[in-house]
């Protein structure tokens, strides 16, 4: 396929959003239970929302860049029945609410206690819409990662590793820019923070592992033969069909040769995995520079935007084996 650098920003942005507040909020429910210290919920909670929140922004933005018609983009809700697409385009705004009425009931510290668990535990208002809101970000999640992983058609997507790749990527890199933050606003979480964020990168990379021995093991259920409904064992293309380019020649397929996707393969799964995780683990040692984990950060990032590419360019759409080979 082609990949779109519009839902490339889309995918890695809204995730590393998703994974910020994800962070933010262990923290708290840590802090619930005296795990983890209290944090000044200005300070910490509401200006890590708000950061969350313009990586969510970004994302939706650089969604616009991939619509023909952006003032028709509203009718994109309309098949959520059957539609993953639908879905995401509800969950994502919903979402961005819940982090935004988050965030702003923390600046304005409104915390009404609704209950009370066992051990004077207090659950107040931002708990709750800090439930919602996790619960809304794993929707988010498979949401995005099933608009891929539902198409048959293309093998390459159409596995349960694309939806824990999506959790997990998008995890990683929220959790790694939470450290980041948290070594600006609250230098005693640093080290819960990138520990998480080495488990779930590596945890990633094991998933990305698999899904490319996944994709590396399968084989075209299609041929020449059965593209053209001809059994002639014989069968060479000469031609792609057309005199110049079309749709389907721009549209399905990336124009890049095997090497270079091999580079790039190897480009993602340093960048977005190994240097990371041995840059974050200044931060588990407990002497990290906040330029050495924002350069994690950065790194991971342009390796998740590598790593996207190479996901949208290895699936194999079955009409190349009439459109892009040639004999």
């Amino acid at each position: 396929m082609h990949p779109a650098f519009s839902v490339i920003f889309l995918t890695t942005l809204i995730g590393a959003g998703q994974g910020l507040f994800l962070a933010l909020f262990t923290a708290q429910s840590y802090a619930l239970f005296d795990l983890l210290p209290q944090q000044d919920s200005q300070t910490f909670y509401a200006y890590g929302s708000l950061i969350a929140l313009l990586f969510l922004i970004g994302g939706l933005v650089a969604s616009f860049f991939h619509l023909g018609r952006p003032e028709r983009a509203w009718r994109s809700a309309t098949q959520w029945r059957t539609s993953w697409l639908s879905r995401e385009v509800i969950v994502l705004p919903a979402f961005m609410g819940m982090v935004f009425l988050y965030g702003l009931a923390h600046f304005f510290e409104f915390k009404p206690v609704l209950a009370t668990l066992p051990g004077n535990v207090a659950i107040d208002f931002t708990v709750v819409v800090g439930t919602i809101a996790w619960l809304l970000a794993f929707v988010l999640y498979v949401c995005t990662a099933m608009i891929y992983a539902c198409l048959r058609f293309l093998r390459e997507w159409y596995s349960s590793l694309t939806v824990i790749n999506y959790i997990l990527l998008g995890g990683a890199s929220g959790f790694t820019l939470a450290t980041v933050f948290a070594a600006i606003a609250a230098p005693e979480l640093v080290r819960f923070f990138a520990g998480w964020a080495v488990i779930i990168t590596l945890l990633g990379l094991v998933s990305r592992v698999a899904s490319l021995i996944r994709n590396a093991r399968l084989k075209p259920k299609s041929t020449l033969q059965s593209a053209i409904g001809i059994k002639h064992p014989k069968i060479v293309q000469k031609s792609q069909g057309f005199m110049g380019g079309s749709f389907n020649t721009r549209e399905f397929f990336h124009g890049r040769s095997g090497g270079f996707l091999r580079s790039i393969k190897w480009i993602f799964l340093l960048l977005a995995f190994v240097i990371p995780v041995l840059l974050l683990a200044t931060g588990l040692s407990g002497g990290a520079a906040v330029e050495l984990l924002l350069l994690a950060f950065v790194v991971q990032y342009l390796g998740l935007m590598a790593e996207r590419w190479f996901f949208f360019a290895q699936a194999n759409h079955p009409q190349n084996l009439y459109y892009q080979a040639v004999g």
